[in-house]
């Protein structure tokens, strides 16, 4: 095998996008697929690759020290790309010792199992896949760029910046070379429905209100899921070692502008009278610490391994939105739980 990759996170949304691509593109890579299996980790993510013979899939916890130093000697692996997080602002506010666990305590972990089982870094290569999140908050101009400075302001982005410098501390410390790559917004196929567009996506299907944070006029950059898959390919084989990547989809959006598209997508496709479903919008009091607008300049990757987004935004919504309307049975049994118990009973913790 050319490599021996360890991806974290797999089962996620966008995790589960990396994971197929490498297993597909690269026959001769060894992909191991590590994942706690949360809520939002779902193994029907990668039922199309599960029986390759370059993919393996472990079940566990990145926070689990023993648990990771054992599989990093056993699996002796040459590449790391860290996807595995908690992800969603609203449940930071919720619980943010939950988020300092797994993002800092869990990304510290990795790195140094890393570090004490690669005798030399020939070939070796640590991934840290984070967000653009953790630079702030933008006003109505502006973009962010690598040397923009981290001013995050929700516990999940704290915790995302936090880890970002433990990477980079590694890198300087310990001399490990490492990459890192921040991202905006993703949408696209397999997204958990707790996030704005398949959520909205899924509130339409069954006419239920369309909760809209304040008036609906945070912006966000958004980015479809496989152009980021896309991305850190290129990244994880051409980045120079210790830069920052921002990967962005040049594509901002007013949520509530989102929404009212999203709106007249679906009343096409469902053969609803226009306005239909932009009757179910609601604005809900504002999320705490709500950044106005995120916006990425993505130069550097361009000029410098040649990446660009490859869909339009509306030609990419058009997509997800036929991906879950083939797909209502996945959002039914995710939403329940169900594939959640199956899972848990199929792969015991090492």
């Amino acid at each position: 095998m050319e490599k021996n990759i360890l991806i974290t996170g797999g089962a996620g949304f966008i995790g589960s996008h990396v994971v197929r691509l490498f297993v597909n593109k690269y026959p001769n890579y060894r992909v191991t697929n590590l994942d706690a299996l949360t809520y939002a980790g779902n193994l029907e993510n990668l039922r199309d690759i599960e029986d390759a013979a370059n993919y393996s899939f472990v079940k566990g916890d990145i926070t689990d020290e023993a648990f990771i130093n054992e599989l990093f000697l056993e699996r002796q692996f040459d590449s790391v790309i860290h996807l595995a997080a908690e992800s969603h602002v609203d449940r930071s506010i919720m619980d943010p010792l939950a988020f300092v666990k797994t993002n800092v305590l869990g990304t510290a972990i990795l790195l140094n199992a890393a570090r004490r089982t690669w005798k030399d870094y020939s070939g070796k290569l640590f991934y840290h896949v984070s967000t653009d999140e953790v630079y702030g908050s933008l006003g109505q101009e502006g973009f962010f760029t690598e040397e923009t400075p981290y001013d995050p302001r929700s516990p999940y982005s704290a915790s995302k910046a936090s880890s970002d410098h433990f990477v980079k501390a590694w890198h300087h410390t310990y001399n490990m070379p490492v990459v890192i790559s921040n991202c905006s917004n993703n949408y696209g196929s397999h997204h958990f429905p707790e996030k704005l567009i398949p959520l909205m996506i899924n509130n339409i299907i069954h006419g239920k209100p369309l909760p809209v944070y304040g008036k609906g006029e945070n912006v966000r950059d958004w980015l479809w899921v496989e152009d980021h898959a896309r991305a850190i390919d290129v990244i994880f084989h051409k980045g120079r070692h210790g830069e920052t990547y921002n990967i962005g989809g040049f594509n901002e959006w007013k949520n509530i502008d989102l929404v009212q598209l999203l709106c007249s997508i679906m009343d096409r496709k469902l053969q609803r009278e226009p306005g239909a479903s932009a009757r179910l919008i609601t604005y809900v009091t504002d999320r705490a610490g709500h950044d106005l607008r995120y916006a990425i300049d993505a130069t550097k990757l361009n000029k410098e391994l040649g990446w660009k987004p490859s869909l339009q935004f509306e030609e990419g919504l058009e997509r997800t939105v036929d991906w879950y309307l083939a797909n209502k049975e996945w959002v039914n049994r995710i939403t329940s739980g169900a594939y959640q118990e199956y899972y848990q009973n199929q792969y015991a913790e090492r």
